[in-house]
């Protein structure tokens, strides 16, 4: 017999996630000795603003559990923390604050997608199945319009505000995957299908959800609509242009007339101030990291530096990452950072330097003229001067715009490396 559609559970079945809450915080800890989650592919949907965003994940057995991998294109996503209780779950997004609380029965998840860090109470319902494995449509029309390539696009908001992008795709028939970058970072891996002529791509990272429509208005540009989690929402429009551009985004932030240098002290994740004048940071190139545990883009670059420093800290290269979080309490925003310097192995300093209210990132760091992206990387090399300040990033989900930023960002360290003060 042919399984019911998941929208047509009961009520009391769908309604039951909602309680699971207050159900986590009561219950003892001890866990049911029958795991829940049948291992393969899952097939999810985040039902919100009327739109359905699709995501996949994989649940694999690793020695004595389960662990669940997010799939968006090429990236696997490690969530390795899940909490069953009766016949519910609790899945934490991986550094995020943030998580999945469902109930499972028959091969069907029924839940709730929580952000603990928003401003506002954040839940969007939730529901999966398993062994599905196509993200949009099981059986798409014939692809009958191109979209590989580059595209010029801007996006305009409900408020009338626009953001320039550029947009990188590739097809392969009716499957689609590639990215759109902005002057602050990219949108990370998205994927997706064309069916007939008509776009859409999606992707879930554990905090941000994005959905991306779009038909072609001829055969050179295309217009669309972009739903971004609980609210979000944008048109697009694009065109087609292998030569489209962003600002350099090595010239968007720079010292204010008079300053060579940076100066700070904040403190470290066990409350020990730490300031760039220390003596382990002189004569050596320092790489100053803005981030922040809840940002994707801080999460692509943290990955490749953590291993990088590994590589060249005895070369005399030293990174320090200012960490700026939602919370203003010092004890939670170093529990958050802690999560992620354990998430990524960073051996490198991170500093609790301030919260993500506007200005505080330019309040801590005077003489930059603004801070207006994170990730935000400074070089500074061995005589302390400021070399660089390169705003935003191009993660790996950009395919050969990240290519270029990882071989000039070590060409870079090298040549200072290279210097004697």
């Amino acid at each position: 017999m042919k399984k019911a559609p998941l929208q047509s559970f009961n009520f009391l079945f769908f309604a039951l996630p909602l309680l699971l809450t207050g159900l986590f915080s009561a219950c003892s800890t001890k866990t049911s000795d029958t795991p829940l989650l049948k291992t393969g592919t899952w097939r999810a949907l985040l039902h919100t603003q009327g739109q359905q965003i699709p995501f996949l994940f994989e649940a694999v057995q690793q020695q004595d559990k389960t662990v669940l991998y997010l799939l968006n294109g090429a990236e696997r996503i490690l969530l390795d923390d899940v909490v069953q209780e009766q016949d519910s779950l609790k899945i934490r997004m991986h550094i995020f604050d943030a998580a999945i609380i469902t109930a499972v029965r028959d091969g069907r998840m029924a839940g709730r997608f929580v952000k603990n860090d928003a401003d506002a109470y954040y839940a969007i319902p939730f529901t999966a199945e398993h062994g599905q494995v196509n993200r949009f449509s099981e059986n798409p029309a014939p692809a009958s319009y191109d979209y590989k390539g580059t595209w010029e696009v801007m996006f305009t908001n409900r408020e009338g505000k626009s953001t320039k992008a550029v947009g990188v795709f590739e097809q392969q028939d009716n499957q689609l995957t590639g990215t759109f970058m902005t002057q602050t970072g990219d949108y990370r891996y998205l994927a997706g299908e064309v069916s007939g002529d008509s776009l859409a791509l999606s992707a879930f990272d554990g905090s941000h959800a994005y959905l991306f429509k779009a038909t072609p208005t001829n055969a050179q540009t295309i217009q669309g609509e972009f739903y971004s989690g609980l609210t979000g929402y944008s048109t697009w429009t694009a065109t087609r242009n292998e030569q489209a551009s962003l600002a350099n985004p090595d010239s968007l932030t720079y010292l204010k007339e008079g300053y060579e240098t940076l100066s700070f002290t904040f403190p470290n994740l066990e409350g020990k101030q730490v300031s760039l004048s220390d003596p382990e940071f002189r004569n050596k190139v320092v790489v100053v990291q803005l981030l922040g545990s809840w940002c994707p883009n801080c999460m692509d670059e943290t990955a490749y530096l953590a291993p990088f420093y590994k590589e060249h800290q005895a070369k005399g290269l030293e990174i320090i990452g200012l960490g700026f979080e939602r919370s203003p309490e010092f004890d939670k925003a170093a529990a958050r950072l802690q999560r992620m310097k354990d998430r990524y192995d960073i051996t490198y300093d991170l500093l609790v330097a301030g919260t993500t209210e506007k200005g505080s990132a330019a309040a801590a760091l005077p003489a930059l003229n603004h801070v207006m992206s994170f990730p935000t990387t400074i070089i500074i090399g061995r005589d302390g001067k400021v070399r660089k300040i390169h705003t935003g990033f191009s993660g790996p989900g950009t395919g050969r715009y990240y290519e270029e930023w990882v071989a000039e960002f070590n060409k870079s360290i090298s040549e200072l490396l290279a210097e004697q003060e």
